[in-house]
């Protein structure tokens, strides 16, 4: 349990959530680590919060598979990578970084790929 208080899971939980709402129409914001950060919160917070974040039409199969198996889905994965490789496409072409801080973006975004590729894939929920 978090030492928090819960005004400030609370507080935490609906900056997530707007944070990764904002992410579904910018590309280069990720929704997902801000959708479970929110689940997180409220679920040290907010039992009402929580259950309407894991019973939401969108975000609510994602959240349920990451905390039941660590598990991402497939069209999740294919997104990320991508926008992942678009982004090192551009750092390396257009950015104009150094080549030490071209480095240490290119092992971040790298080390986050093998992150999200090393995840079991979600397996299709049978009602959809």
């Amino acid at each position: 349990m978090s030492k928090l208080p819960k005004f400030v899971l609370i507080g935490i939980g609906w900056i997530a959530v707007g944070l990764g709402f904002v992410g579904v129409f910018l590309p280069l914001l990720p929704t997902t680590p801000f959708i479970l950060v929110a689940a997180w919160a409220f679920a040290h917070s907010s039992p009402r919060f929580r259950s309407w974040l894991l019973n939401h039409r969108i975000f609510g199969r994602m959240i349920r598979d990451w905390q039941e198996n660590g598990s991402i889905p497939l069209h999740a994965k294919l997104i990320a990578v991508s926008m992942i490789g678009a982004s090192l496409l551009w750092l390396i072409v257009w950015s104009g970084l150094s080549v030490v801080l071209l480095g240490v973006a290119v092992v971040c975004l790298v080390g986050a790929a093998s992150f999200i590729l090393s995840r079991p894939t979600a397996k299709k929920d049978p009602a959809s």
